[in-house]
């Protein structure tokens, strides 16, 4: 069985930094693309920032520049620098990872963390 939990939400100022953590734990054999999604109330789970299994990434053009995906496959992680946020970012942030165990691959979610920013 796979779990993922994150860490790293919070209240902050707007121009202010956070640092989302996702790891994930169980019978892993192998991980693939990894990302960040977030849902804002009354609106639908956006993509925010992916990596892949070889480093590349892609960003919702609202955050590039700002935002940075990172993983350390070790550790079976993938991080999320925000910086300079802004009020419009504030929802819940959700990890999604591509996971491969004994019984094949499956795309498995973290259990959400709440971000704020006050203007």
């Amino acid at each position: 069985q796979v779990q993922l939990v994150e860490s790293g939400g919070g209240l902050v100022q707007a121009g202010g930094n956070l640092r989302l953590s996702c790891t994930a734990s169980g019978s892993i054999v192998g991980t693939g693309t990894m990302g960040w999604y977030r849902q804002a109330p009354g609106k639908q789970r956006d993509v925010v920032a992916l990596i892949l299994g070889g480093g590349g990434t892609n960003y919702q053009d609202s955050v590039k520049g700002r935002f940075t995906i990172s993983r350390d496959n070790a550790k079976n992680t993938v991080y999320l620098q925000m910086n300079s946020l802004k009020p419009e970012d504030t929802a819940v942030y959700y990890c999604n990872m591509a996971i491969s165990t004994m019984s094949g691959k499956k795309y498995y979610w973290g259990q959400g963390t709440q971000v704020t920013v006050s203007s």
